[in-house]
């Protein structure tokens, strides 16, 4: 490799607000996130589907009849 054209490539701590740690490497240093894998609804398993002016029902309801043919 050429010397003198690579970022400084250094250990770097990542911290979430809900008080999760992550050590990795990283270009950028340490720097503070709001969400993360441990706290996030999705991983988390506590995800909710917003069921926005009926949206969902009326997939279902349109898409159920093509089903029963």
């Amino acid at each position: 490799m050429k010397e003198g054209i690579h970022p400084n490539y250094r250990e770097s701590t990542i911290t979430c607000a809900c008080g999760n740690v992550i050590h990795t490497r990283s270009t950028s240093g340490d720097y503070a996130i709001e969400i993360c894998s441990a706290c996030h609804p999705f991983f988390t398993g506590k995800a909710k589907l917003v069921d926005t002016a009926g949206r969902v029902d009326r997939f279902n309801r349109k898409y159920s009849r093509l089903g029963s043919k």
